[in-house]
């Protein structure tokens, strides 16, 4: 899988969230939940990603550009609710199993 950002978004990204796109990854190779993020037409089809980096929950929004490409756009800590809701959903997905 390939991914790719806007370089100074990255830069704004960390100054604001303290959080490297370059990290984003590590998210994509453990258990994770998406969804699409239906908040407002962005003119594509956007998902927000729970996962863990480097150990912390965190929200990133992204795209899927092509076969295997993913443009990350945004990537922060999750909130109390989103914690709430990925270990609810964790829960609930492995009790089915």
């Amino acid at each position: 899988m390939r991914f790719e950002w806007d370089e100074a978004k990255r830069k704004a990204n960390i100054t604001k969230h303290g959080i490297d796109f370059g990290d984003v990854p590590e998210m994509f190779t453990s258990l994770m939940l998406v969804g699409q993020d239906i908040r407002k037409d962005y003119g594509e089809t956007r998902k927000i990603g729970f996962g863990f980096i480097c150990g912390r929950l965190m929200a990133v929004a992204f795209t899927e550009r092509a076969a295997n490409s993913i443009r990350i756009i945004s990537a922060r800590k999750a909130n109390k609710r989103e914690e709430t809701y990925y270990q609810e959903a964790i829960a609930d997905e492995l009790g089915k199993n």
